[in-house]
């Protein structure tokens, strides 16, 4: 069956087929266990969503995320001493790892999302729905053996089946699995996330979870003239995109450098938001049935000010304190309230055509999610599948695009890959760079195959490396230390007496380190201008493990290029 799987893509499609049943599967049970902690633990109505109740009663409001981030605070206490390395998301996997992911790892990452969610934190839960998609698919790819180009795919249809069965929106999760978690579009890995996404979405409708469309009024036709508009709103969202981040980034630092402990932190963090949710009870959870419910209410302008700036502190203090989760979901919700806010300031200037609210806050909910998130074709296919209006969905496209932008040119990153830069990974999207992590000096380094000492004399070096037997010794001292390279030809050339080895002497400070990558080789080569250099164990004890050339490592590098290329193009 294995070699069946490797061999046939028809089998590939197959177990594609599977991930995207199982991740449905995932997303309804997460689902399910939220709706359940949210209708006991806040009292609320039969049927009625935490974050569209008009109100709670503010002690359960403010004691249950409390309450709720101690014991998550207690978990991840106990979690850091049993697993110390961080749990590895389905964007770091792909980037690193070849789509290595652990399926007990991704167990804990949902456990931990759905009791966020639960009580009541401002948290999205497409962290969950994507890791276990993706710890699914992991899982199954590495039993079954898959090759490393494979098994990305395979986990990129894991995540996009899930989202697709979160949004009810197929092509919505396809384009997610492939922008953002495979990270390049290629018509060799589309049809595998597809099919995930479409069966992802069939078994989460069957089960009964299926998103509604949104109910929303929107125009027949968005006019030319209202296309300047909406590319100004999404280079907003991008500014706002890029404010609502550095302020999770902000608060995160913030509880990292006051030294509270790290079981404290969801509890300080559930108090700010069960503060907010005695408020409005918007503020609180995911906000995605307060984005159904809520998107097409004609707010008055400080109130829908008042409920950016609250959904905004809240996702900010529950990300920042250690609460599980993402911000795709609260993005929805936090744009959908920032174009109400844009269509308030905009129907007092003149000579700007007038449009329904609802295309604003379409426009801005999926630029403020395109400009956190990334993926503009993501959000744009969420549009369309979310309001079936085609001509709204190119005014979406447009802003998404100006989002996109925007976050490029001022800032960088998105949401998750900010997060790794600042754990110090340089990954800027899910393209495959671990290749180039694995293919390391010490994997291409050779055994040296002659050394010499520095005071050995001239003639005697002569002897012992005649002209043309070898083109380089290294010099080592005593210890075995490394001194420098000596070339035979320079032995040749040079005359006189009481002349030594340490007189033709070349690179004694240029050297290369066993866990450089091969992009950090050639760079080392490039300022040493050798073709050959010495690799030692360290700076420090210099003793030598190997050599390697510029001209080896500069065909392995262009072997592993030309090997991805082709897995691309699917030759």
């Amino acid at each position: 069956m294995r070699a069946l799987v490797r061999a046939d893509e028809v089998w590939l499609a197959l177990l594609a087929a599977v991930v995207g049943i199982c991740a449905g599967l995932g997303v309804a049970l997460i689902n399910e266990v939220s709706f359940l902690m949210h209708q006991n633990l806040f009292a609320l109505m039969p049927g009625m969503e935490l974050s569209e109740t008009p109100r709670l009663d503010p002690e359960r409001a403010f004691a249950v995320p409390v309450l709720g981030g101690l014991l998550l605070g207690l978990s991840l206490w106990v979690l850091a001493r049993l697993r110390p390395k961080p749990l590895v998301d389905p964007i770091e996997a792909n980037a690193l790892y070849g789509g290595r992911m652990s399926l007990t790892d991704s167990l804990i990452v949902a456990a931990q999302t759905a009791w966020s969610n639960g009580v009541g934190a401002s948290v999205g839960m497409e962290a969950g729905y994507a890791q276990l998609g993706a710890g699914v698919a992991s899982w199954l790819g590495r039993n079954f053996r898959l090759r490393r180009n494979d098994l990305r795919t395979l986990v990129g249809c894991g995540a996009g089946a899930a989202i697709a069965g979160a949004f009810n929106a197929p092509l919505c999760g396809a384009f997610y699995g492939v922008e953002l978690v495979i990270g390049i579009y290629s018509v060799t890995t589309l049809p595998f996330v597809v099919i995930a996404a479409l069966l992802g979405t069939l078994t989460v409708q069957i089960l009964g979870f299926g998103a509604p469309p949104l109910n929303v009024t929107l125009p027949v036709d968005v006019p030319h003239d209202a296309y300047g508009i909406v590319l100004i709103e999404g280079i907003a969202c991008g500014i706002a995109g890029i404010v609502i981040m550095r302020g999770v980034t902000l608060i995160e630092a913030g509880f990292r450098r006051s030294g509270i402990p790290i079981w404290l932190r969801p509890l300080l963090g559930g108090a700010v938001v069960g503060l907010l949710g005695c408020i409005t009870p918007q503020a609180m959870s995911s906000g995605h049935s307060a984005l159904y419910t809520y998107i097409n209410v004609p707010f008055p302008f400080m109130v829908a000010v008042g409920l950016l700036l609250a959904k905004s502190v809240a996702s900010a203090f529950s990300i920042g304190s250690g609460f599980r989760g993402g911000l795709f979901f609260a993005s929805l919700f936090l744009g959908a309230m920032f174009g109400k806010v844009f269509a308030g300031i905009v129907s007092i200037i003149p000579f700007v055509t007038p449009m329904p609210v609802g295309l604003y806050a379409v426009v801005g909910m999926s630029g403020m999610a395109a400009a956190i998130i990334g993926g503009p074709m993501t959000m744009t296919f969420l549009a369309l599948e979310s309001t079936q209006n085609f001509a709204v969905t190119m005014a979406v496209l447009a802003a998404a695009i100006a989002a996109t932008i925007t976050v490029r040119r001022l800032f960088g990153y998105s949401f998750a890959t900010w997060r790794f830069h600042l754990r110090g990974e340089q990954i800027r999207s899910a393209v495959d760079v671990g290749w180039i992590q694995a293919l390391t000096v010490g994997r291409m380094m050779r055994a040296v195959p002659v050394t010499a000492r520095p005071e050995t004399s001239l003639d005697v070096f002569r002897q012992e490396v005649p002209l043309g037997a070898v083109q380089r010794v290294v010099v080592t001292n005593h210890e075995g230390e490394y001194v420098g390279v000596a070339h035979p030809a320079d032995a040749a050339a040079v005359t006189g007496e009481h002349r030594t080895v340490r007189d033709i002497l070349h690179q004694q400070n240029h050297f290369l380190l066993p866990g450089m990558t091969v992009k950090e080789a050639l760079a080392v080569f490039e300022a040493a201008e050798a073709d050959a250099l010495v690799v030692l164990d360290g700076p420090d004890t210099r003793q030598v493990l190997g050599l390697l050339t510029e001209q080896y490592a500069l065909r392995r590098y262009n072997e592993e290029l030309d090997r991805r290329r082709r897995e691309v193009s699917g030759e």
